[in-house]
């Protein structure tokens, strides 16, 4: 049997696991009948059996031919839509399907898989009269009988409104072009079907099962025109959570029992303080104004995260590990902290990196030094070494960082420390440097 011929083909939005389908709306219908397909007319024919009221059938024929339904999104058990009335109100209709058990699944799998020409008619989008046959001689119901649909609606009908009639109507439009429609409101999707039909034919074969590629999966995303068609059978979005003035405190992790070797409890009370820290700026930083328009931080790396650990304050002997993990002795990350401190992973950069600026870099850096000072300004003389400037006879260095801003630098007890915050003059960083002495 062929597919009938249908002149409508609204495009589809598929949900990435193919349970959920959504179909933009389909034009107004004047004339001819809304199913042409025997699968599409038993679907009209249970509607018309199970409502009570055959005035709001008429009227849901007259809107769905209107072109008054929307985008319908179809689901295991359940199809939606938002129908519009001839005064622009506007409802949420839903008609529900029972879904089919797991061994109802599997039997019918068992019998489209027996029979070649099951799985080539489907393929076709043709629904043979034979597969639902078989399906009903075991006890399977593929397609719907009187009192299986029932439907909910916004205007609170009790029974089949105007609104979900419409819908169905519609559905039955959308039956015609893919019976794949009708096995998804019936618990699976196209391709989670195929996929186990292939491997049920494959193991009958004795093939392995992916022997052919077998069905394409659909592409990623979502066209716009598809996304904008179902925004209003979406559900809202929830409340966002509210603010949290302070982190929760963290429990005491020993009670006596001794912990298992290699497990540092006062290190896992650290953490489970800082996580609590962390989750509650992250919280705040996401409630916040500026969020959507703030790029995302960076990853820190495990060294780099070890250095604003330490910054926390932690114990000594949780200090200690702090900076065995990112690569440094006591003195070294305490350094490493003031770098944090001033300039996070860009200040830990400058004082753990050395490098030698292109042609174009030095161009600017050596320009740059040159107009920091005025003629009459005593300006004091400088030793470069890749992109360190150290002050001649003195305890002072300027650091060019990659962003092309000064970081002053002071010696202390034979080593380098950080002495200030970045800054675009290298004459202002030196002048700090001495002020603070």
């Amino acid at each position: 049997m062929n597919t009938p011929e249908t002149p409508e083909t609204p495009e589809t939005r598929h949900a990435p696991d193919g349970r959920e389908r959504t179909f933009a709306a389909l034009p107004a219908a004047r004339s001819g009948p809304f199913a042409r397909s025997w699968w599409g007319q038993a679907w009209l024919k249970a509607l018309e059996d199970t409502a009570l009221d055959g005035a709001q059938l008429r009227l849901g024929r007259r809107h769905a031919r209107a072109g008054a339904v929307g985008a319908v999104s179809v689901r295991p058990g359940r199809i939606t839509a938002i129908v519009q009335d001839p005064d622009h109100t506007r409802y949420r209709a839903d008609v529900l399907l029972q879904q089919l058990s797991a061994a109802e699944w599997d039997r019918l799998l068992d019998l489209v898989a027996d029979r070649a020409g099951h799985i080539a008619a489907l393929l076709d989008r043709d629904m043979p009269p034979h597969l639902v046959e078989d399906a009903a001689a075991a006890g399977i119901g593929l397609l719907p009988s009187i009192g299986d649909m029932e439907s909910e609606c916004g205007c609170e009908a009790w029974d089949h409104c105007a609104h979900s009639a419409a819908l169905c109507y519609q559905l039955a439009r959308l039956l015609d072009q893919d019976p794949f429609v009708l096995l998804l409101l019936r618990g699976r999707g196209e391709h989670e079907l195929l996929d186990d039909l292939q491997a049920r034919s494959a193991a009958r074969a004795g093939m392995p099962a992916d022997a052919d590629a077998g069905p394409v999966a659909p592409a990623a995303g979502v066209p716009a025109v598809e996304a904008y068609a179902a925004r209003d059978i979406l559900p809202p979005l929830p409340a966002p959570p509210p603010p949290v003035e302070a982190p929760g405190a963290a429990p005491a992790l020993g009670g006596g029992t001794p912990p298992a070797p290699g497990v540092d409890v006062a290190a896992l009370e650290f953490l489970i303080r800082d996580t609590a820290a962390r989750a509650r700026l992250l919280l705040a930083d996401a409630l916040a104004d500026r969020h959507a328009d703030t790029s995302p931080v960076p990853a820190l790396t495990p060294a780099q995260d070890a250095v604003r650990l330490a910054g926390t304050g932690p114990e000594a002997a949780v200090a200690e590990r702090l900076a065995a993990g990112s690569g440094r002795d006591a003195r070294g990350l305490a350094l490493a902290v003031r770098a944090w401190e001033l300039g996070g992973t860009a200040g830990l950069a400058v004082l753990g990196e050395e490098w030698t600026p292109d042609p174009a870099a030095l161009a600017r850096a050596t320009g740059r030094l040159a107009a920091a000072w005025e003629e009459d300004e005593p300006r004091p003389l400088l030793r470069a070494t890749g992109n360190r400037w150290t002050v001649v006879g003195g305890d002072a260095q300027l650091r060019y960082g990659r962003d092309g801003r000064w970081w002053p630098y002071r010696k202390e007890r034979g080593r380098w420390a950080p002495a200030g915050p970045a800054t675009d003059d290298p004459a202002g960083a030196l002048a700090g440097l001495s002020a603070a002495d």
